[in-house]
């Protein structure tokens, strides 16, 4: 039973300058439920910014609904040329239940760790005693106890993006949006604040929307994830369905890079081994989901169809505790018999993609 937590239905967002008009969102529905870690992965320019932004009325819509914990926040009929808002002052006690961390961080340098985070409870009710022990709290959760009064220009770019998660959470969100938040670290770091990311999902219950343009970001910690294109999303499931079997072919690229496999694909194929495939010989890529990879498929060919079956390449992806893998392969037979076996993979719904040879 679905339990949504952010309704985001038929959102436009229009921006108007002196020239032009641009169309930043165009008539995008979304629900988000309770717990999700919902992935929106877009190039820069796609409108995944303008879009989240949307959830807090940092950005009001041209058109559309915002219900946030089943609250109206915004509604607009332009049909009747009417707007419906929250309260200017009931919108920021709401958003202090919608935290946000950024690339950038956006701390204030000339305070200390201890600072920065208690600053985000200087509108609080808790006493003097109850903010200090909350930030002391918020450092423990996120691993800087030990430094509690450096500043930022002391701290490393994870240290410092750690810092702007624990103010996040300094007034018990329960929304978190990461709008590129890992954009500007390198990949060690990057994971560590994803699982980061992941612990608060699952210790606080912590509905989380991460923005994104890597797709090995969302495939780290997303359960769900939807690929927006010029404003649009063009394609949205279950991480596990976007990977297994992705329709659109943006979201073929943002998967090929994600696993590597088109990097494998473009060495391998640049092997005499490929480049001079044999008459009888196809050059494939086989991709399979959950139990098919536990079966000896591939060992079979031979027994079978007396199919050969040179394995190039293999990867696999645990993706919400389901295998998920590709094998690029050279197979050797005949016709009739690379025809059979390739029949009886498809028939173990594994998916076949012929990258060379075949008539």
């Amino acid at each position: 039973m679905s339990n949504p937590i952010i309704s985001l239905n038929h959102i436009d967002v229009t921006f108007y300058q002196k020239k032009r008009t641009i169309t930043a969102v165009k008539d995008v529905s979304i629900t988000i439920n309770r717990g999700d870690v919902y992935g929106i992965v877009g190039y820069s320019g796609a409108g995944k910014s303008t879009l989240v932004r949307v959830i807090n009325l940092l950005q009001e819509p041209t058109s559309g609904s915002v219900i946030i914990n089943g609250e109206t926040f915004f509604q607009a009929d332009n049909d009747k040329n009417k707007k419906v808002r929250i309260k200017a002052n009931d919108l920021r006690n709401r958003r202090r239940k919608i935290g946000m961390i950024f690339q950038h961080f956006n701390l204030l340098n000339e305070r200390t760790v201890t600072e920065n985070v208690a600053f985000a409870l200087q509108h609080s009710k808790l006493t003097q005693d109850q903010k200090k022990l909350k930030v002391t709290e918020l450092l423990k959760l996120v691993d800087l106890t030990d430094r509690a009064e450096q500043y930022p220009s002391q701290l490393s770019g994870g240290q410092k993006q750690r810092v702007a998660i624990a103010r996040a959470l300094a007034n018990d969100p329960e929304i978190l949006i990461s709008d590129e938040a890992t954009s500007a670290l390198d990949p060690k770091t990057t994971n560590q604040i994803l699982s980061l990311l992941k612990k608060l999902n699952e210790k606080l219950g912590l509905t989380i929307v991460l923005i994104t343009h890597e797709m090995q970001a969302v495939k780290e910690i997303a359960n769900k994830v939807a690929v927006m294109q010029n404003g649009e999303i063009i394609e949205r499931g279950s991480l596990l369905d976007i990977f297994a079997q992705p329709t659109q072919q943006l979201t073929k690229e943002f998967i090929e890079t994600a696993t590597n496999i088109d990097k494998a694909i473009a060495t391998i194929s640049a092997q005499p081994l490929v480049k001079n495939l044999n008459d009888n010989e196809l050059f494939i890529r086989l991709s399979y989901v959950g139990a098919t990879t536990d079966e000896p498929l591939i060992a079979g060919l031979f027994r079978d169809f007396q199919v050969t079956a040179n394995i190039l390449y293999g990867n696999v992806e645990i993706l919400q505790n389901t295998p998920v893998g590709s094998l690029l392969v050279i197979l050797s037979g005949t016709d009739e018999q690379i025809k059979a076996a390739t029949s009886t993979l498809a028939d173990h719904h594994v998916e076949i993609e012929i990258l060379k040879g075949g008539k």
